[in-house]
């Protein structure tokens, strides 16, 4: 995505306006559809710590006035411009990153997971003793615990399940078509169950590892056996979820594609099928992720795909020059990686150490949202009207890979909560620049007082909404309020003097139309 590609989208005028010419990687651009689609969300309880920043005085309020306290056209109080003061740390966030590995059915105790540094990680779902027979009621009690362990420690699983665990060339078995479609029958209400601590999905039961391909029941010469098995998990899963298949020309067989972005996030399976790369870096073809002939051409199409589906996987041999930082950085970037395995290869991820790069890599896999502009009212009467204009900028290498909403909030006396409509940030693309501008009607029973002003983004699932770990964190410093998972950018005074059209019924925190 080129760095002067840009979307806006103005809210509060319920229209949407895009930038022209967008495109993702070589792989061409990308057309389509700005209509975002609307996530669930309501408000939390408890509160906010301290004031957001920002870098200097504010400029004069919008407007022309030179700051006289008086109100603009249509009775908004007048405006303050700040720049949100931005940040390189590392921090945590929700569904991206590096991710850890764990035996879902096993172990119990998954805090050491966010201690080293991680919100995901891979769960092996291992199912050697069920070849013959149906999953029995122990090992679905056993996996749902580890999804209930991953709730409660504050994290989600890149899940996959396996008939073995290799090896290559010589595989131990995998299952019968009719096994595998009832195992997945078996395991859909558990998925449905649990789908909010679940990243996303990889394709799995088939092949060596469930990586597809080495079949020992002949499950990938037949296109259409790999396909009913696909095609059976993507139901099972609800449709806010992605499947990630290990070999681009397969979601090409089934599918066609590359996607284009005007058939993204439709709910389709071409929408739900997205990539991950075991082998990444570990040759000119990946280890035959890319098949040899064309390898440009597969690359392309990966580009292209993984602006609007998940991108995850791991490296599995050392191969400098390749395999070093500048091809890893550059790679990373043009195929807009979300997930990376921290434990394999080890000696590719301590390279990366050791060449200097892994910082930026911890950084940018996935989104990286900050706040660089806002435009706000500081003043304004209970029952007045706030208007606000965020330009938020992603960073990353990816848009956030699942549903989420944003919500504004004043903090202080009182919480209040207003859901911005219309907006989905799986949309929020790498590179680009997204303005969120609306008109929020302030309760007129709002006591008098200093609010602090805050964007949220907690986690679509009603289970983890009020979940701080789960929320997304925006790179701006001294924003984060850990407790509560807002983004205070700001403080409003609500102050009765203040000037402005006021409504003396409105009881709640709403964007108006």
């Amino acid at each position: 995505m080129s760095d002067n590609c840009w979307w806006r989208v103005w809210f509060g005028a319920l229209a949407v306006a895009a930038g022209v010419g967008c495109g993702g990687g070589d792989a061409g651009d990308a057309g389509g559809d700005d209509a975002a689609g609307d996530v669930e969300a309501a408000t939390d309880e408890g509160g906010p710590e301290a004031d957001g920043p920002w870098d200097g005085s504010p400029d004069a309020p919008d407007g022309g006035d030179g700051g006289a306290d008086t109100a603009a056209d249509g009775g908004d109080p007048p405006t303050t411009t700040l720049a949100p003061v931005t940040t390189d740390d590392l921090f945590l966030n929700p569904e991206r990153g590096f991710y850890a590995s764990l035996d879902l059915v096993s172990d119990r105790g998954y805090g050491w997971v966010r201690e080293r540094g991680f919100t995901l990680a891979h769960a092996y779902v291992r199912l050697d003793d069920y070849r013959e027979r149906d999953l029995d009621a122990a090992l679905l009690e056993a996996i749902a615990a580890g999804f209930g362990e991953a709730r409660a420690a504050g994290i989600k699983v890149v899940l996959r399940f396996s008939y073995n665990f290799g090896p290559y060339p010589d595989s131990e078995p995998d299952a019968p078509k009719d096994r595998i479609l009832r195992h997945i029958e078996q395991l859909a209400p558990l998925l449905r169950d649990h789908v909010d601590v679940i990243a996303v999905m990889q394709a799995g039961f088939i092949g060596a590892w469930g990586e597809w391909h080495t079949s020992t029941n002949g499950l990938l010469d037949n296109p259409r056996d790999k396909f009913d098995i696909l095609e059976a998990i993507l139901d099972a899963l609800p449709a806010s979820r992605a499947v990630l298949l290990r070999y681009p020309p397969y979601k090409r067989d089934g599918y066609g594609g590359p996607l284009a972005e005007g058939d993204a996030w439709d709910g389709s399976y071409a929408a739900r099928v997205g990539h991950h790369n075991d082998c990444f870096l570990a040759s000119d073809t990946d280890y035959g992720t890319y098949p040899s002939d064309e390898i440009d051409l597969w690359k392309g199409f990966v580009a292209q795909e993984t602006l609007y589906v998940p991108m995850q996987g791991e490296t599995c041999h050392v191969n400098p020059p390749r395999s070093d930082c500048p091809t890893a950085l550059a790679e990373l970037e043009r195929f807009h990686w979300s997930i990376l395995n921290d434990g394999y290869h080890p000696d590719v991820v301590a390279g990366w150490a050791a060449q200097g790069c892994r910082p930026e890599i911890e950084r940018r896999l996935g989104y990286r949202l900050a706040a660089v502009a806002l435009t706000y009212a500081p003043r304004v009467p209970p029952g007045g009207v706030l208007p606000l204009r965020v330009t938020l900028r992603n960073d990353g290498w990816a848009a956030p890979i699942n549903p989420r909403p944003l919500n504004v909030v004043l903090d202080g006396a009182s919480r209040e909560v207003a859901l911005v409509t219309g907006l989905d940030p799986r949309r929020w693309l790498p590179g680009e620049e997204i303005e969120v501008a609306v008109r929020l009607r302030v309760p007129a029973t709002l006591a008098p007082g200093s609010f602090e002003l805050a964007l949220w983004l907690p986690d679509a699932a009603a289970r983890l909404r009020d979940d701080a770990r789960y929320a997304i964190r925006l790179a701006n410093d001294g924003a984060w309020r850990e407790a509560s998972g807002l983004n205070v950018l700001a403080s409003v005074s609500i102050d009765p003097s203040a000037p402005g059209e006021v409504d003396p019924a409105a009881t709640e925190l709403v964007v108006l139309p």
